[in-house]
């Protein structure tokens, strides 16, 4: 390996090793894989460009284009770049954009976030190779892969690490040691002496190497001693900015439906809190986090940005008319399992007690309690006192319409909502008369056979991601709590999507546990005078809402105490009827054919989509038979010049070329010219091909001495008398002619030559006179074959009986 290709090589190496700081920004880590592969990429098109005789400046803009058609390969799944792929790819940038401005660390893997790490890995990767190699500046090339550590550390705050700098200054070492013997190698080989003082391997003195190692131990060991200053330098004593209502920075999950699509794909049974919950119905109490009321067509968010200081009491939930009903005290317990929360607690919440309430804001409008930093939920205890809400079900049938401020918020849905969406709704309510008809109806078509519980399939609550579930039938919570959502939405019905936990599993005494296993989503729908109420759509999860039973004496405000069942309007889900099935088995779904363990579905790889592979190996293979014509060429140039020749025994003088050497030598002659743009002429002697040569290439003197030196040649060996001996140095002849042929060629002629040259035409030839040959050698085979199988065959059918003696012949015998 030449030193250029070492340089090339520690180059890419390095700004790997950089981008391993950027790992704790994502909860996954399969991006990863991809920013290396595109590294490795871009590095070998760098060296291949570099190879080319082309300008050094056209070297990173040559890499640029190839980061492009791999950004579009690997996001947008075109091969080919246009304008719609390219509008694609912007939109997905313009998503990972807003995706983080939403979320917090470790995000989760969106393809607008995944898109930004890859290609600002895939830019570094560029500027680190044209410093060190194409411009062998390697000294220089420390600030982009500083510049990415700084960004990368700078960002994951508290998930860095000291370990991810020491990597990434490995990196830069090894650059500099690449660095240093590529530097050295130019001035002619490299001595390795056994002295102290002379220069090793590496270009660089044991000694500048020793400094580099204990450089890069000082720095790693050294913040260990020095004391900690948690001071801001603008802020002495501050961590946090300000924001609205007694301000303070809130540590938000980004997308709290991505982080839970995360969750229920890789259900866990860790316990992630307890509690306890002095209640009859606590076995179905939700535990909800927030609720998320704008739908923009690509996700549903928090469309509220101001947040308050957290209140002892909360003010009256939206809608509630009467708040005066009985409350549900708990007491709540995190665990270490449950990270970048919000605030689990039944809804509606009245107060909310905390140890430090200044680590709390509240969302005025969702009512969702969200940590100022991450730390403030880890191992938190607090106590909520929650309303007992218990409307029936013709209570909600009588609520009046909902403000107008309330719908125009709650009712609106992006102009690209497919219109499946809206025909949908209206076909499964169309018998209904009123808004909790309609969406009981809904609960009942998601509920019903038609619908398949199913964590496999890919996630998404975009416009696109619910068109896909209304027509495959198949998802978990999250595709059947957006999709009812926005389909109550194009009904006028208010409606959000809320997050949280299912019931947890009862101890005994009143206490419970919620474990990896109890994520879930489900829609909030708005009644004036009750507010926000639970709806489950997802069938084999969770618990049908209690105001799914009517009560023979309706009224017009919340009821105090559990109504009486009548008759259910409408039968809730049984996954299964096996006596041996308990009903928090029935509630996460783990009975029956349904309750397939989902532990390891949608396990998070560390390599690329089958997709993404198969584009990846395709454009390979595309860019490799492009690559076919120049490769090919350049080893029969090799093979024809490369013989040396023979020399007689005890001979000190110029080598003897055999008669196939000369033809070579000559052949390879003509193929240079037809390569840049002399076709051959085969009706032409040498010497008259060489002068043909010359007069159209306009050869230099030299050049054409030499063109001329290898046409008597070639006509010594076609034309002399056998004997003849020709000693003269060929292939310097046949570099100083093809020098000259490309002086005069232009750069435009010797890039074509190089990667397209004409004379590649004959590998064509010899293909197709190889396969033709194949044919002919089958062909006979087959039909010797055929013959031999067949000819007794014939011989069988063909043999005549012989005839009978006639009467006088038998006579006379």
């Amino acid at each position: 390996m030449t030193t250029r290709a070492k340089l090339t090589v520690y180059a890419a190496l390095a700004t790997a090793l950089a981008s391993f700081c950027m790992m704790p920004l994502l909860t996954t880590r399969s991006w990863l894989t991809h920013a290396v592969l595109v590294v490795a990429v871009l590095a070998g098109a760098g060296a291949g460009l570099r190879r080319s005789p082309l300008y050094r400046w056209t070297v990173p803009v040559g890499q640029l284009l190839v980061l492009l058609l791999l950004m579009i390969i690997g996001f947008t799944g075109s091969v080919v770049p246009g304008p719609s792929s390219m509008r694609v790819l912007d939109h997905v940038f313009a998503s990972g954009l807003d995706d983080i401005q939403q979320y917090a660390i470790p995000a989760p893997p969106t393809a607008g976030l995944r898109l930004i790490l890859v290609s600002a890995v895939g830019l570094i990767a560029v500027v680190v190779d044209t410093i060190a190699v194409t411009y062998r500046r390697a000294a220089l090339a420390g600030l982009p892969l500083l510049a990415l550590y700084s960004v990368g550390n700078g960002l994951a705050g508290e998930h860095g690490s000291w370990f991810w700098f020491a990597v990434a200054a490995a990196g830069y070492l090894l650059l500099l040691f690449a660095e240093g013997q590529d530097r050295v190698s130019r001035w002619g080989r490299i001595f390795r002496g056994t002295d102290r003082g002379t220069a090793s391997s590496g270009g660089i003195s044991p000694g500048g190497q020793r400094v580099g190692v204990l450089a890069l131990a000082v720095a790693v060991l050294l913040p260990v001693v020095l004391p900690r200053w948690d001071a801001g330098l603008l802020h002495p004593g501050s961590s946090g900015g300000s924001g609205k209502g007694g301000g303070g920075s809130v540590a938000t999950s980004l997308d709290p439906l991505v982080s839970l699509e995360a969750a229920i794909t890789k259900p866990t049974d860790a316990v992630l809190l307890s509690y306890t919950m002095d209640s009859d119905v606590a076995d179905q109490t939700y535990l909800r986090t927030g609720s998320l009321d704008q739908f923009d067509g690509t996700s549903w968010r928090l469309a509220s940005t101001a947040v308050n200081d957290l209140p002892e009491t909360l003010p009256n939930p939206e809608g509630l008319r009467d708040a005066n009903v009985p409350r549900i005290e708990g007491d709540y317990q995190i665990s270490d399992g449950l990270e970048n929360s919000w605030l689990p607690m039944p809804y509606p919440a009245a107060s909310v007690q905390v140890p430090n309430r200044g680590d709390w804001k509240l969302d005025p409008l969702t009512r969702t309690v969200v940590p100022v930093n991450e730390k403030a939920i880890r191992g938190l205890r607090y106590h909520v006192s929650s309303l007992d809400l218990r409307p029936t079900a013709n209570e909600l049938r009588l609520a009046p319409i909902a403000p107008q401020d309330v719908r125009e918020h709650y009712t609106a849905v992006p102009s690209d909502l497919p219109s499946v969406v809206a025909e949908q709704a209206r076909t499964i309510t169309g018998k209904a008369q009123n808004d909790y008809d309609r969406a009981m109806a809904l609960v009942n078509w998601f509920t019903g056979p038609d619908f398949t519980y199913d964590t496999s399939v890919s996630a998404g609550t975009g416009s696109n991601a619910i068109a896909v579930f209304l027509r495959d039938r198949r998802g978990f919570c999250v595709h059947y709590a957006s999709t009812m959502a926005a389909m109550a939405r194009t009904l006028k019905i208010p409606a959000r999507v809320a997050v949280g936990f299912t019931p947890g599993d009862t101890k005994g005494g009143n206490r419970y546990s919620v474990t990896g296993r109890m994520y879930h989503a489900w829609p909030e729908l708005y009644f004036a005078g009750y507010g926000w109420t639970r709806f489950e759509p997802t069938p084999s999860r969770g618990v049908p809402t209690r105001y799914t039973e009517t009560s023979t004496a309706p009224t017009t405000a919340p009821t105090q105490h559990a109504t009486a069942a009548a008759q259910p309007t409408t039968a809730a889900p049984a996954p299964s009827a096996s006596a041996d099935c308990s009903a928090k088995q029935r509630q996460l779904g783990d009975c029956g054919p349904k309750g397939k363990s989902t532990a390891h579905a949608n396990e998070e790889s560390w390599l690329l989509s089958g997709q993404v592979l198969g584009t990846l190996a395709a454009v390979l293979a595309v860019i490799a038979l492009l690559l076919v014509p120049m490769l090919w060429r350049t080893a029969v140039r090799r093979r024809r010049l490369g013989g040396g020749g023979r020399r007689r025994p005890g001979a000190g003088g110029p080598a003897e070329l055999t008669d196939a050497q000369v033809l070579a030598a000559w052949d390879e002659l003509v193929d240079s010219a037809w390569d840049l743009g002399i076709p051959p002429d085969e009706s032409r002697t040498p010497r008259s091909a060489a002068r043909r040569i010359t007069e159209k290439a306009d050869l230099d003197a030299d050049s054409a001495a030499a063109a001329g030196r290898l046409a008597l040649a070639t006509e010594r060996v076609l034309y002399a008398p056998p004997g003849q001996v020709t000693t003269a140095p060929l292939a310097a002849d046949v570099h100083t002619a093809r020098r000259g042929l490309r002086a005069k060629a232009g750069r435009a002629g010797r890039t074509r030559a190089l990667l397209l040259p004409p004379s590649s035409a004959q590998l064509w030839w010899r293909i197709s006179d190889a396969a033709r040959a194949a044919r002919t050698v089958v062909g006979t085979a087959a039909a010797r074959t055929v013959e031999a199988v067949s000819a007794p065959v014939r011989r069988v059918f063909t043999r005549r009986p012989k005839p009978e003696a006639s009467s006088s012949e038998r006579q006379g015998s």
